[in-house]
Order: structure tokens, then C-alpha cells, then sequence
């Protein structure tokens, strides 16, 4: 495998990695930002938790199932006229946010900006597929997925320096500017990277045709399950983190940013290690690697609240090896799932990202609904989860080894 990750020539004069780590990030900034502020959501707009629990809920809701159309429109349409309107959307949802009088409306905005950060996530994967080598695109992604990993790394520490200063709108004004930025520098350097458009990828029978294909494959299961519960394992943690920190083990608010970082920290380290991986074992090896870890990081978890261990640090412990787990799976299952289908690369890109978001919402839904005042409920999901991913990366590896 190349060392370089190199654009094929007729890209080279774009500035994709930056652009492509900063699409990537969008998601990650969305929530990451203003997760110190959802204890003082409850109290500013006087709702319960599970009340703000639907600002980050209906967000995945909203992120997930827009792919499912975001994709095709992109094999059908290109990739720059999806990629613009959808940052337009994040703009105008962002600044809805900033100004909502309400949590309803809140709630509502946080919708409508999800609809806008689904396309340049997708858009990215897709990007990656269109414009580098097949055997390039994993490494490419775990590259993008270090400079990614600074978002959720710096964006709690940020965000909890705005909620004390300023107050929970100040995250909402400081992704404006981010997302305007972008959308600005996309209009101005990004090239259609899409060169085998296809106009049926939106007709009914075209997208089901492509749907089939790609479902059908247990390439795409192999690596899109064990991805997409991957997903969901870090989402337990960055929904329930903050309660549970700051309500829960009495974490003050300006000091939440920095447990959170350290907590994503184990991301960073994980995409480098995948990096170093990929040349070494390969990809196969790597993911297993990776699923075994996510594992071991649930188990223990719940051994040492089982065994009485009630603590801030445990906490942290936890959600730095399922993060470090996590930056090893996601850039292996994103490009798994996704490089078997050239000509379906935005479709097989939407359904893996809607898969993981189905499996975010039902994570987040239960954390929201079992939170207790203790780490019991989150160390049981996290225990479950990680067997779930063990379990599901081996048992459609075998499958797969069958078939072929």
C-alpha cells in the first residue's frame, strides 16, 4: 500500500484532504459544541432531560434519513450542487438555533441542521470514492479522520468556555461562522469529482436497483454493521456524558470540556494507530483488531461499576478506549463499505451512514430514557454494544469467507 494519498491527476490542483477532514467534521461540531450546555437547556427553557435529549435525537433522526436521498441525489445530480445547497441549509438551520425563543423551535432548527451537515458528510465519503485509488481511500479517510478527530478533541473545551462565558447560544454563532467559511471556500476550490453520473440513481426503479445491489452484498454488511454499532457505542458516551459527568459524579461545568477532550483523545490515537496498521496486518486483521477492543473497553467498564468503582475517572477510562476503538473501526468500515461500489458510491455511502444513525438514534433514545443518577445504565450499554460489534464483524467475516 502507497504511503502517499494522493488525489488522481485530475484532482490534484483541489484542496481536497482539508476540505474533506472539514466536511467530516461537521458532524462531530454539531454536537460536540454545545453538549456543556444541554444540563443548562433543562433549566433555561424549564424541561426535563429527556426534553433536551431530543435536540441531539431528532438531529440524528434528521442526519440519518436524509442520506438515504442526499446519496442518490449525488450519483444522479454530482456532488458540488448537493454539497452547496446542503451547507446553504446548515447556515440558515444554524442561525435558526442561535436564535430560537423556544425548545420547540430548538429542537425544530437542530432538524433542519442536520439535513445540512448529512450532505457534506456524505459527500465526503463519496468524494473520497470518486477522486482516489481504491486501496488508497482507507488510509486517505484515517488521515482525515486524525484531523477530524480535533473537532470532538477542542470542540467540549471550546463549547464549555461559551456556555460559562456567553451562554448556550454562543456555540449555535461560532458554527455559523464555521459553516459560512466553508461554504464559501466549497464554492470557490471544490471540483465535481463525480464522473459516472447516473441519470436513474433518483428514478424509483434506479434506486431500488441500486439499493438491491448494495444491500445485497455482504461486502457492504461486513463492514457497515460493525461501523455503524461502532457509532453507537461513542454515541452512548457523547449523549450521556455530560449528565452523567456534570449531574451525576458533580464534574463542574468548566471543567467538563476538558474530561470530554481526554475522553475523545483515545479517537485521535485510534486513527493514528489504524494508520499504522493498514501496511502492517491489513485491513481484515485491523478491523478485528479494532471490534476486540470495543469489546474489551464495554466489559470492563461494566466489571468495575458492577464491582462498586464510582468515579469521574472510570468514566473517562471507558470512553477513551471505546473512542480509540472506534478511530480504528470507522475509517476501515466507511471505506469497506463503501469501495466495492463505484457506481454506487453515494447511494452505498447514504446507507451506511443512515445505518449508523438508525443505531445512534435507539442508543441515544435509551440512554435518555434509563439514566438514573448512577453509571450502572451507561456501562450496560456499553458492555452490550461492544459485544454486538465483536460478535457482528465475525460472524459476516465468516459469511464472507464462505461465499467466497
Amino acid at each position: 500500500m502507497s504511503l502517499h494519498t494522493r488525489p488522481l491527476p485530475q484532482f490534484a490542483h483541489a484542496p481536497l484532504l482539508p476540505l474533506i477532514a472539514a466536511f467530516l467534521m461537521m458532524q462531530p461540531l454539531s454536537t460536540d459544541l454545545y453538549l456543556a450546555s444541554l444540563p443548562s437547556l433543562a433549566s433555561v427553557f424549564n424541561v426535563p432531560a429527556s426534553t433536551v435529549q431530543l435536540t441531539l435525537s431528532l438531529f440524528v433522526i434528521g442526519f440519518g434519513s436524509a442520506q438515504l436521498i442526499i446519496g442518490p441525489l449525488s450519483d444522479r445530480f454530482g456532488r458540488r450542487p448537493v454539497l452547496l445547497l446542503g451547507l446553504s441549509t446548515y447556515v440558515v438551520g444554524t442561525v435558526l438555533c442561535g436564535l430560537a425563543p423556544s425548545i420547540e423551535l430548538l429542537i425544530a432548527a437542530r432538524f433542519l441542521q442536520a439535513l445540512g451537515c448529512c450532505s457534506a458528510v456524505i459527500m465526503a465519503r463519496a468524494i473520497v470514492r470518486d477522486a482516489y485509488e481504491a486501496e488508497q481511500s482507507v488510509r486517505l479517510i484515517a488521515r482525515a479522520s486524525t484531523w477530524l478527530s480535533l473537532a470532538p478533541l477542542l470542540g467540549p473545551i471550546l463549547g464549555s468556555y461559551l456556555q460559562v462565558s456567553f451562554g448556550w447560544r454562543a456555540a449555535f454563532v461560532a458554527l455559523s461562522v464555521f459553516s459560512a467559511t466553508l461554504l464559501l471556500m466549497t464554492f470557490l476550490r471544490l471540483p465535481e469529482t463525480n464522473a459516472h453520473k447516473d441519470p436513474r440513481a433518483t428514478d424509483p426503479r434506479g434506486l431500488l436497483a441500486n439499493y438491491r445491489i448494495v444491500l445485497g452484498a455482504r461486502e457492504f454488511w461486513a463492514y457497515a454493521l460493525p461501523s455503524a454499532l461502532s457509532y453507537g457505542a461513542i454515541f452512548a458516551f457523547i449523549s450521556g456524558a455530560s449528565i452523567v459527568l456534570i449531574r451525576a459524579l458533580m464534574v463542574p461545568t468548566v471543567w467538563f470540556g476538558y474530561c470530554f477532550a481526554f475522553g475523545v483523545s483515545g479517537y485521535l490515537v485510534g486513527t493514528i494507530v489504524c494508520r499504522r496498521l493498514l501496511p502492517r496486518v491489513g485491513i481484515v486483521r485491523a478491523f478485528h483488531l479494532g471490534t476486540g477492543l470495543s469489546l474489551f473497553a464495554g466489559a470492563v467498564f461494566l466489571v468495575c461499576v458492577a464491582a462498586g468503582v464510582v468515579h469521574w475517572w472510570l468514566m473517562l477510562a471507558a470512553m477513551f478506549l471505546t473512542m480509540l476503538a472506534h478511530g480504528i473501526n470507522f475509517p476501515i468500515g466507511q471505506s469497506g463499505s463503501v469501495s466495492p461500489f463505484p457506481k454506487q458510491a453515494g447511494t452505498a455511502a447514504g446507507l451506511m451512514g443512515a445505518l449508523s444513525m438508525l443505531v445512534a438514534f435507539i442508543v441515544g433514545s435509551v440512554v435518555g430514557g434509563t439514566h438514573n443518577g448512577t453509571l450502572y445504565p451507561l456501562a450496560f450499554i456499553a458492555c452490550t454494544l461492544g459485544l454486538l460489534i465483536f460478535l457482528s464483524a465475525r460472524v459476516f467475516s465468516a459469511l464472507r469467507t464462505e461465499a467466497a
